[in-house]
């Protein structure tokens, strides 16, 4: 209780709550509850501030009156399609305004939406498809292929593009604009796992706490009625999870369907951005641009840049913060848990490769292999969270573990003596050489610090001797001298011998998917 009221304060004082108006915070309680939030809160803006600018893509700018009218006409022609109450909408979407109405326009009418990657094949969008019990599916044109795999008698409908079929446009223009009766529930959504090794799994959100807020923003400065570039793609929690926030602060959210640096450095300079989110990659990829395209662009006004979805190494955080100021904020969460902690610019220049402390209602804890509490500054242990944001447990049935209230993230960490938090690395990509533990994200972020490595990724793979050897994948920078020997040295001066590459490949790129993170099963293991 004295957890929930200190998140109350906290979202007044960042603004997201007023509670000096309290009929205003009422009415906006009834619909998040009967809603969902985002629905909920794109409405509050329409009522606040009919005339402000919600969204920017390629074809404009909608304000929150125009965004809040299109969605009630949307839900009204989802209506007419007949499902039952919460059947599920699947959308295959970049990041624009048809994304932004498929997620507002199902809430409004009832019907729970399946955000579905970009990056899957066509065979995993008919698995999940199957799975997920989806009823109708909206798409953008560039994923037709991929649609026409799936039953010929499924309903769909385009987001985006030119294709035979109907837009959503159509449906909009043919409805009327007025709200529909709030549901006496939310519908609902799913947002998949990043699905690194598998099919991914379905996490399913179908009541949020109106303190999600709290926990998201509590230690990130997001702007109030400013602008905010995505780069990160909203079908993921970490930019659906700040385009929520941003929608409670009436904040004006700048989409890009496909990821360029130097567009972003444009969308920043043109719209005045306070706000980035991204996800680690995309710095490297603005970093790459050299300061000469940088310097092209007034970034003054870039004061946060919210960073999650794969580890940050901490020199690639120390020479972004050199070129952009300390803007960094360094999300550690995943879709289950939601965010579990925040490391902020100080944190990380004091503590580097640290991702700081839990925000408020947010507790994390380190347990051994036979579950008891790890309590000492620098064990290792397995990492658990317990947050305001309770995991329904995933679509297939299965669960994380939960032991005395916190749940598996599937990660293993530390702290330090200031109770600031280490990720040393994923429970199954930890390596065992000749009998010694090693993670490879300690190798992976010494060798970030070379200036002839672009990207690197490490795993371990199959030895006769040893049972497992590391293998490092390199991208090198423009000009690298490509020297294994060189790579082998760098590690041999600062890390024991065990930990050592045995192998070192040069590559173009780094399997990533959608969302940025390295697919390691991808990786050449022969």
């Amino acid at each position: 209780m004295i957890e929930n009221l200190q998140a109350v304060l906290r979202m007044h004082q960042i603004g997201i709550v007023n509670l000096l108006r309290p009929r205003r915070l009422l009415r906006a309680a009834v619909n998040n509850g009967r809603l969902g939030p985002q629905a909920a809160l794109i409405m509050k803006g329409a009522a606040e501030h009919p005339d402000a600018p919600a969204v920017t893509d390629e074809l404009g700018t909608l304000t929150y009156r125009e965004l809040d009218e299109q969605s009630n006409a949307l839900a009204h022609a989802l209506k007419e399609l007949g499902l039952p109450d919460r059947s599920v909408v699947g959308v295959l979407a970049r990041d624009h305004r048809g994304l932004l109405l498929a997620i507002s326009g199902t809430a409004r009418a009832t019907l729970r939406l399946a955000l579905m990657n970009t990056g899957l094949a066509k065979q995993q969008l008919a698995e999940l498809v199957t799975r997920e019990k989806v009823r109708v599916v909206l798409y953008d044109s560039e994923f037709a292929d991929l649609v026409d795999g799936l039953p010929a008698d499924l309903p769909r409908y385009l987001t985006w593009g030119s294709a035979p079929g109907t837009h959503l446009d159509e449906l909009i223009a043919a409805h009327p604009v007025t709200p529909l009766p709030l549901p006496d529930r939310p519908g609902g959504f799913i947002i998949l796992t990043s699905g690194t090794t598998g099919l991914p799994k379905g996490a399913p959100r179908t009541k949020v706490s109106p303190l999600a807020s709290a926990l998201i923003a509590d230690r990130i400065p997001f702007p109030r009625q400013g602008a905010a570039v995505f780069a990160s793609p909203l079908f993921h929690s970490t930019g659906f999870g700040a385009w929520t926030v941003g929608l409670s602060l009436a904040n004006h959210a700048v989409l890009l369907r496909r990821f360029d640096p130097e567009s972003i450095l444009r969308a920043i300079a043109e719209h005045r951005a306070q706000m980035l989110v991204a996800v680690p990659t995309m710095l490297t990829r603005i970093l790459a641009l050299g300061p000469e395209i940088i310097e092209r662009y007034d970034t003054s006004s870039l004061k946060t840049v919210f960073v999650a979805g794969s580890a940050l190494a901490p020199e690639l955080t120390n020479r972004f913060h050199d070129t952009f100021g300390d803007v960094i904020y360094n999300v550690y969460g995943s879709t289950e848990v939601a965010v579990a902690s925040v490391a902020q610019p100080a944190e990380s220049r004091r503590a580097p490769g640290t991702v700081g402390k839990p925000p408020v209602t947010v507790h994390v804890a380190l347990f051994d292999a036979n579950d008891r509490r790890i309590t000492e500054p620098g064990v290792t242990g397995r990492v658990f969270v317990r947050t305001g944001i309770p995991f329904e447990g995933y679509t297939d049935g299965q669960h994380k573990q939960v032991v005395d209230g916190y749940m598996a993230t599937g990660d293993q960490g530390h702290f330090d003596a200031e109770g600031l938090l280490f990720i040393d690395g994923r429970d199954d990509d930890m390596v065992i050489s000749g009998g010694e533990n090693v993670y490879p994200v300690e190798v992976e972020n010494l060798l970030a610090e070379r200036e002839d490595v672009l990207e690197v990724a490490v795993i371990g793979v199959d030895d006769p001797e040893f049972g497992k050897r590391l293998r490092a994948f390199i991208v090198p920078t423009d000009g690298s001298a490509r020297d294994p020997q060189a790579i082998k040295d760098h590690v041999r001066s600062s890390l024991a011998r065990y930990k050592v590459p045995r192998d070192v490949v040069f590559l173009d790129a780094l399997p990533r998917n959608a969302t940025g993170k390295v697919v390691r099963r991808e990786l050449p293991v022969d």
